[in-house]
């Protein structure tokens, strides 16, 4: 370990490969805790994937340290180094970046390290085509909103919050949940704080059985409180709890950590158990498996929004791309939910996406457009 940044054992991966991986670990404080049904966390813990090719060309991914993907910075830099780099290798030295990105999906490796090599591995091969990442997906708007976040508070505090991101320019909220307090009267401070033309929406974060869930959804409804959706009421598990609630509420219901592949998805289409599918990158493994998941759910008329991990600008501009690519040719869609990056005190990286209020502004250098990575910071 060198300043932060793990050394690379020698003669790893013979002497010249095609494309070499290199893992990088890092801890960024955050502007203030993020807080949850599941956790209470202060920092970002996250591990960088450069994969260069023998021209000195370099891609980046990103790979977020999380309980839900299992992930671990250890974990992952082993899977980069070992398993990861020899499936990269594994083409016969050629540096074919399509037949590089079918292993990775193919691998049993951690999602969320399949994640950040897929990325960098896309992220490069839009470098040489000389084509800025979102449009070489497909995508034709380098400008993505997000919403904003709000942690598992009291009324008076929640409503402190969407007063003071609605005066930022947030048109949209999300406010986490837990089981305690009463969310009727949560959600109706939010939409007094942002008034009756914003979005607002709820994540549960799968704290709630079905009757609770239906209870609460209901609740809400007869106040009067409009809500644009509610992610994971239930436990990821329970598809007939998610079921029962999509059928007893007239409020969309998002799945999240129900749905990690198209196996999943194909569970909740036959069950009808949501109207909705948060894809993010870091549980499909990355972008080559989050299209064919978006492709999928579009075509049984299942919505798509964009999501994240606590991450910072690497893993977000890459999901933003993604979501351009999504968006159509008018780009009128509604807010993702891509705010990760806002949260951090700091980037990790020179050159990339970046926030201006509520919106992701792409890069539109050749792939992401980062540049380097910069000398790792101690916490503060």
């Amino acid at each position: 370990m060198k300043d932060g940044v793990p050394v690379l054992p020698s003669g790893r991966g013979g002497s010249n490969p095609a494309l070499l991986l290199t893992a990088h670990a890092v801890t960024i404080p955050l502007v203030r805790p993020f807080v949850t049904a599941v956790r209470r966390t202060t920092v970002l813990e996250s591990v960088l994937v450069e994969v260069r090719d023998a021209e000195g060309r370099s891609g980046w991914g990103e790979a977020p340290i999380s309980a839900v993907t299992g992930a671990t910075t250890a974990g992952v830099i082993a899977s980069v180094h070992g398993p990861l780099q020899t499936l990269v290798e594994s083409g016969g030295g050629s540096g074919d970046l399509s037949a590089a990105l079918s292993r990775i999906a193919g691998s049993d490796e951690r999602s969320a390290a399949r994640m950040a090599v897929d990325c960098a591995l896309h992220d490069l091969a839009a470098r040489r085509a000389g084509l800025p990442l979102y449009r070489y997906l497909g995508g034709r708007h380098n400008r993505i909103l997000t919403d904003m976040t709000l942690s598992v508070d009291g009324p008076a505090a929640l409503a402190r919050a969407a007063a003071s991101h609605r005066a930022a320019g947030f048109d949209c909220v999300k406010v986490k949940l837990d089981a305690h307090g009463d969310p009727v009267a949560k959600l109706r401070a939010v939409r007094n704080a942002v008034g009756a033309d914003a979005r607002v929406r709820i994540d549960a974060n799968q704290a709630f059985t079905a009757d609770e869930a239906i209870r609460f959804i209901t609740a809400i409804e007869d106040d009067g409180v409009d809500l644009e959706l509610v992610e994971q009421p239930v436990p990821a598990g329970d598809w007939d709890g998610l079921a029962r609630v999509t059928s007893a509420v007239r409020t969309p219901i998002l799945a999240d950590e129900s749905v990690w592949t198209v196996k999943d998805l194909h569970r909740l289409i036959d069950a009808g158990a949501a109207a909705m599918v948060n894809i993010k990158l870091a549980k499909t493994g990355g972008l080559t498996p989050a299209m064919e998941l978006a492709s999928t759910a579009r075509a049984a008329g299942i919505g798509v929004l964009v999501g994240c991990m606590m991450e910072s600008g690497v893993g977000i501009g890459a999901a933003a791309a993604f979501a351009s690519a999504l968006a159509g040719e008018s780009g009128a869609e509604v807010p993702q939910d891509l705010d990760g990056g806002l949260w951090l005190r700091e980037p990790p990286v020179d050159g990339g996406s970046r926030y201006s209020g509520s919106t992701i502004i792409l890069d539109d250098a050749p792939g992401t457009g980062i540049t380097r990575l910069r000398k790792p910071q101690p916490q503060r």
